[in-house]
């Protein structure tokens, strides 16, 4: 078997970092856990990253990173409604598919609040300049309309609260969504 390059080392733990920071919180998560997923010691874990601030915030920039190019790719060449229902359709398969991405993403959302409340930025400044980054890709395809773009995030941070919280398919709070924003499967996590 091969030896894993550092690149690919430090690839293997933003997805296990993902998954725990997802499941426990910047609080609720120990470097040894991701460490202990990954297959390395906290020591060599360090030599990749220099802490765990670090670490979730490559986390937080991977899940992104990977939301705006799912809504990058969804809208290539499409505009108005037909790059939001595409945009739609494939966010939701995606977070049905990957339900950890869901819960860091709304992982990185209290650990921004609570970092600001103790007074530390850094947090806050990188998923700002992260979720401006997916305001402006999804804007243009929307034709470049504040309302359109506010709606379509709107009912994006909606289907984030009620899938996070377990409303099943079918539950009457989905329709008020368009078709291509309901959730159609159950997601485990």
């Amino acid at each position: 078997m091969a030896r894993m390059s550092a690149e690919e080392r430090r690839e293997s733990v933003i997805r296990a970092a993902t998954a725990e920071f997802a499941r426990g919180g910047y609080h609720g998560t120990s470097t040894e856990a991701i460490a202990k997923r990954v297959g390395v010691s906290q020591p060599y874990l360090f030599r990749l990253f220099p802490g765990k601030k670090a670490i979730f915030l490559a986390a937080a920039e991977r899940c992104v990173e990977d939301t705006i190019r799912t809504f990058a790719e969804a809208s290539e060449g499409l505009e108005g409604e037909e790059a939001q229902h595409a945009m739609a359709d494939a966010y939701t398969r995606v977070i049905a598919e990957r339900p950890e991405w869901l819960m860091m993403q709304m992982q990185m959302y209290v650990a921004v609040g609570a970092a600001e409340q103790d007074g530390d930025t850094e947090f806050g400044e990188a998923v700002r300049a992260g979720w401006m980054r997916l305001w402006d890709t999804v804007h243009l395809p929307l034709g470049a309309d504040a309302d359109e773009t506010t709606t379509f995030l709107a009912y994006g941070m909606l289907i984030n609260c009620l899938t996070a919280m377990g409303f099943p398919p079918g539950h009457r709070v989905w329709e008020g969504m368009y078709p291509s924003a309901r959730i159609t499967g159950r997601l485990e996590y």
